[in-house]
């Protein structure tokens, strides 16, 4: 769960939880890279997607 206080844009609702994607992001330019996993946040009353951050930028 986040630790923060938010309200679903959506639905109004105040659950949310965090998921990872199994698909990691790169950079365009570089097909070798191994690139950084995608973590979501996601109301669990509507499931709409709020924030979608990288986990590691640098990568």
């Amino acid at each position: 769960m986040t630790d923060l206080e938010m309200e679903c844009k959506s639905c109004g609702g105040n659950s949310f939880v965090q998921a990872m994607d199994f698909v990691n992001l790169r950079p365009m330019d570089k097909k070798l890279s191994i690139g950084s996993e995608r973590i979501f946040t996601v109301c669990l009353d509507c499931g709409e997607v709020v924030s979608i951050k990288v986990k590691h930028p640098e990568k």
